[in-house]
This record gives C-alpha cells, structure tokens and sequence, in this order.
C-alpha cells in the first residue's frame, strides 16, 4: 500500500457515516482524474466538477451572502456571508443592502470576523464550492459574525507565493474596512480560519500579521496541511487507508513549492530545518483541530507542540476516531463537539 495511489475503501467505510464516505470518495475520484503525472492539472474539467453555489442575498436560514473583487489587478475576490436581522414584526430576516452594508460605520457591539481560506491542498475547490459555502455559513450562525471566504489563486497554475500573498491582501483588506470594525474602541476583530491548505495559509498570514504588527484575534486551523521530507510514524501508518496516501499529498507540495524545493521548504514544513521558530513574535492565539486518522495528524501536533515550545497560546482539539473532512457535514459528534470548541474560542477572545 504504502508508496500506491490505493486507498482501502473498506477502512474508509468503517471508521464515518455513509453520507461523509460518499462525499469525500467522490472527492477523491474527481481529484485523481484533474492530477497528471507531468504535474499538470485539468483546470477546465475541475471547474466542470467543482460543486458550486451562487452567493445568495435572500439570506436563508438567516445567512445572506454575496461575491465581492477586493484587488482588481488578480482579480482577488471573497464572498462576504453575514446573519440576517429578525424586524421588529417579527416577519421574517432583512438584511441591509449590500452597498449599503459596504459603506457602513463601525458597530458598537463587538463582533468576530472570521477570514477563511478554503481547503483543496492548494489546487481544488474555491470560495463558492458547496461544502465550504455550507461551513461559512455555519460559522456566522455560531459567531454571530461576518465571514468573508478568500477566493485565493490555486497550484499548479499558481505556485508559491500566491496563495499567501492573497491571504496577505485580503487580510489587510478586511483589517482597513471600517464596516469590519465593531466595539467601543472601533477595531476590526479578525480570526483566521482554514482547513487543510487553508489552515496552511492561515498560518502563513498570522505569521505576516505578527511581523507586520498587524493584531490577530486567534487562529483557528482544521487538519492543516503540512509536510516534511522525512515520514512521520502516522504518514507510514495511514497511508491509504482513510481517504489520502502520500502519493497524493506529495503531488500537492509538487505543484505548489518553487519548483527547486522539497518538503522541508518553509511553505511545508514551517518549523522544520529551514523554517523559523516563532518565540519572541506577537503570535496570535490558536486552535488546533486535529483527526486521529489523518495520515498528517503528526505534523499537526507536531505543529501545536512547536507553537508551545515557542511560548504561544495553543487549545488543542484532538478527535482521536475523526478523519479528514468530519467538520463538512453534521451527522457526527466530531462535528458538533468541534463546532462548540469554534464558538467558544471566538467568545472568549473577540
């Protein structure tokens, strides 16, 4: 197994629900068709089977949503989800304009901002896929926020910087809009988020954030992708046996590092040989979700252990049975235990 590009359906089936093992292994059937093994990428067949939603201002189930280009000269865009307010006549959600909503002043009530960077490991899906539609709108039901969802450049056609640097660009987009601002000091309350690649990017930009004195109210990472040259004990272990080999991922750091790097480029493996440790630095606070039964699991506690080392602030949450993806649909106690542990963090650092 171990080296192949096989998966063993069989361990996949036992360890989630039905629903999750049908979602992520149609993933996993569109994703081996778009890799080639020259390290290009079939972009218009992923566009044709990426599952996407249009933004929606109608607000249902109390969320609207809609599209927004932030940088013109890449074409940067992110879609903006916030809660619908409930009128005084008790008729329904109404939400403000969108144009409106854009030109406003600060709130006096404190509110999170959530920035999220969507998973994909570099190359697949985008701000409008489906299952990352459903979980943005999930976190402003929990936060009582604003997301906004970064549309960021994906791998091959785009390596290394790109995704950082539009992680960077959207940060200091969000961080100068005053109807992003909130509280009695008027400040924009920002968390980075993302899962997998995602929670890479997060990284990367918290990083930038606290070189650049920029003040992050925490970080919040879902099975962040990282890697290194040397396997880990749980990349030997779980290598194809829940939904991702080492084939796969090693692909996805192929596409995305400069060309001349390996794993333990910093991108990859950030406290590695040729990466930076972080003591000293005003890094933000993090939350670290962490699935026992994805094949990087090691890295990520890896990762938190580095972070504490360096004498930052880490809540580790680690779901022992969980595989990749459990937090895309609710239909497990993963989900719903993950979620509070969400919520409680952005209350207790807003």
């Amino acid at each position: 197994m171990a080296g192949s590009d096989e998966v063993n359906r069989n361990e996949c089936k036992g360890a989630v629900p039905i629903h999750t093992w049908v979602l992520i292994s149609n993933f996993k059937l569109a994703y081996n068709m778009l890799r080639r093994a020259d390290g290009t990428f079939d972009r218009d067949l992923a566009e044709f089977l990426d599952r996407r939603v249009p933004p929606d201002a109608r607000a249902p189930e109390g969320v609207s949503s809609f599209d927004h280009v932030i940088d013109t000269s890449t074409g940067l865009e992110v879609r903006i989800y916030r809660a619908a307010a409930t009128n005084n006549a008790g008729a329904g959600a109404v939400t403000l304009p969108i144009l409106d909503f854009l030109a406003g002043t600060p709130s006096p009530d404190p509110f999170p901002v959530i920035l999220f960077f969507h998973g994909g490991s570099f190359a697949h899906s985008s701000s409008g896929t489906a299952i990352y539609d459903n979980l943005c709108r999930r976190f402003v039901k929990l936060s009582k926020g604003v997301v906004v969802s970064v549309n960021y450049r994906r791998a091959p056609e785009h390596r290394y910087p790109c995704a950082y640097e539009d992680g960077w660009t959207a940060l200091k987009w969000a961080m100068s809009q005053p109807f992003l601002r909130s509280g009695e000091d008027a400040r924009p309350r920002v968390f980075l988020s993302g899962d997998s690649s995602g929670g890479n990017i997060a990284h990367h930009v918290a990083v930038r954030a606290a070189d650049a004195g920029i003040s992050i109210c925490g970080n919040i990472l879902l099975n962040a992708m990282f890697g290194g040259t040397e396997r880990t004990e749980s990349e030997r272990r779980l290598d194809g046996k829940y939904f991702v080999t080492l084939q796969d991922r090693d692909w996805y750091w192929k596409a995305y590092l400069p060309e001349d790097a390996d794993r333990d480029h910093p991108a990859c493996n950030p406290f590695g040989p040729n990466g930076r440790r972080l003591r000293g630095l005003p890094f933000t606070k993090s939350l670290i979700i962490v699935s026992g039964l994805d094949l990087t699991c090691d890295r990520q506690l890896a990762y938190a252990e580095g972070l504490q080392e360096d004498g930052h602030h880490v809540k580790l949450v680690y779901r022992e049975k969980a595989t990749i993806g459990f937090y895309l649909l609710s239909n497990t106690d993963h989900y719903h235990e993950v979620m509070e542990e969400i919520a409680d963090f952005l209350r207790a650092n807003l």
